[in-house]
C-alpha cells in the first residue's frame, strides 16, 4: 500500500485542495469582517459576537443572541445519484447545520434550503424534501423556505445547502473559553462517514477498488452506497438537555471535516489527549486501504467513528453520559484536556499528534 507523505495528498488527488481553500478563506475573512457593525461584541443591534472560524456565529438582535450558520452535503449528493435514492440526503443537510448551531449553545429554530439542479426532476426533488422534513422533525425545527435553481451549465446532478438559525442568550454563548486541564472529552459515536470526505471515499472505491456503489464488502454487510448514505446523526435533543442539566458544560464540538482536529477550535489555549478512542468502524479501514493513504490522513479527513464531542469537568461526566444513554447515543470518555498553547491533539493509540490541520508522528 502506498503511503501519503504530504498533508492531504490523497484528498487533494481526489479534487479537494484544503491548503488552497484555506488561503482563499483568509482573503474572504479579511473582506467580510469589514462589513461588521462598529463596536465589537458590545456594539448593540447587529453586533457580531464571535470571530470567524467557529462552528456558527451569533449576532445581537436587540439583546437576544441569534445563532446563524450554513453548510451543505458536499459530494454525498453524488452517492445519492448513484443509488437513485434521495430520501435521506436532506437529513444530512439539516444535521450539518443544526449540529453546528449547538456548538455555540444555540437552540436551533428554523432552516432554509438551496437546491441547485442540472435539470428539474420531480421525483428527485420530492425525495430530497422527504429527507429535509425528516431531519427537521428529528431536530425539532421548521423549514421556513428555500430556493430551487436550475443550472444546467453549472451543476451536474444536484447540490444541497442549508442555512439555519437559533437562539442563545448572549451571556451563555459556548465557545470553550473555560476548559481546564483535566476536563474530560466525551465522544459520541458517529453513524459512519456522515457528510465529509466523500470525494476521497469515491476515489478509493470507484477508482482504487474498481467496485460499484452496489458492491457488498463483507466488512460492511450492506451495499457500499447504502453505507455511504447513512444519514448524519442529529444531536439536538440530547445536547439541549445537556446544556440545560449540565450548566458547566465547557465545549460542544461537531466532528466534521478535519476530524478530531475540530477540538482545538475552542477558545481556550488547551490541547487534548485522546487516549481511549474506540476502533474506527469498518468503512474507514476500507477507505484507508483502497485509497492508499496513511492513518494520519484518515484522522485529518474523517470522524473515524466519533461524530460529536462534549467537554465537561470530571464531576459532570456521569450526568452527561446518563443523558446520552437516555437518548440512545453510544458515548464514552475518549480523553482529556491539557494545558497547551500549541493546541495540539494527541492520539497515543496511533502514535500521532495533530496541530492545525495536520497529524504527524508523535
Amino acid at each position: 500500500m502506498s503511503q501519503s507523505n504530504n498533508f492531504s495528498d490523497g484528498y487533494k488527488a481526489a479534487g479537494v485542495d484544503i491548503a488552497e481553500a484555506d488561503a482563499g478563506l483568509r482573503h474572504i475573512i479579511g473582506r467580510i469582517a469589514a462589513t461588521w457593525p462598529p463596536g465589537g461584541p458590545t456594539g448593540g443591534l447587529g453586533a457580531v459576537q464571535l470571530p470567524i472560524g467557529y462552528f456558527a456565529n451569533v449576532i445581537d438582535i436587540g439583546g437576544i443572541g441569534l445563532g446563524i450558520c450554513t453548510d451543505g452535503v458536499g459530494s454525498k449528493a453524488i452517492i445519492a445519484q448513484m443509488m437513485n435514492k434521495y430520501d435521506t440526503i436532506g437529513i444530512d443537510c439539516v444535521a450539518m447545520n443544526v449540529n453546528d448551531l449547538l456548538c455555540v449553545g444555540a437552540r436551533p429554530l428554523s432552516m432554509v434550503d438551496y437546491i441547485a439542479v442540472e435539470e428539474a426532476d420531480a421525483a428527485m426533488l420530492d425525495g430530497i424534501a422527504i429527507g429535509l422534513a425528516e431531519g427537521a422533525r428529528q431536530a425539532g425545527i421548521s423549514i421556513s423556505g428555500g430556493e430551487i435553481a436550475q443550472l444546467r451549465d453549472v451543476v451536474r446532478g444536484f447540490d444541497l445547502v442549508g442555512m439555519a438559525v437559533g437562539l442563545v442568550p448572549l451571556d451563555r454563548i459556548i465557545v470553550g473559553r473555560d476548559i481546564a486541564p483535566g476536563d474530560r472529552v466525551i465522544g459520541i459515536a458517529s453513524n459512519g462517514i456522515h457528510s465529509n470526505g466523500l470525494s476521497l471515499a469515491r476515489r478509493a472505491f470507484f477508482e482504487g477498488a474498481g467496485v460499484s456503489a452496489h458492491h457488498v464488502f463483507p466488512e460492511l454487510g450492506v451495499e457500499l452506497g447504502a453505507e455511504l448514505l447513512r444519514p448524519t446523526f442529529i444531536h439536538v435533543a440530547e445536547v439541549l438537555e445537556i446544556i440545560e442539566r449540565v450548566p458547566g458544560v465547557k465545549a460542544l464540538v461537531h466532528v466534521t471535516g478535519d476530524g478530531l482536529l475540530n477540538l482545538p477550535r475552542v477558545e481556550a489555549e488547551t490541547g487534548f489527549v485522546l487516549d481511549n478512542l474506540p476502533p474506527p468502524p469498518p468503512i474507514f479501514g476500507l477507505i484507508e486501504r483502497h485509497a492508499g493513504v496513511d492513518r494520519a490522513e484518515m484522522y485529518e479527513v474523517y470522524n473515524m467513528g466519533i461524530g460529536f464531542c462534549v467537554v465537561v469537568s470530571e464531576a459532570d461526566v456521569g450526568a452527561t453520559l446518563a443523558i446520552l444513554a437516555r437518548h440512545q447515543r453510544r458515548a464514552s470518555v475518549i480523553g482529556h484536556a491539557i494545558a497547551d498553547p500549541t493546541k495540539s491533539v494527541h492520539l497515543p493509540q496511533h502514535k500521532l499528534v495533530g496541530r492545525g490541520k495536520r497529524f504527524g508522528p508523535a
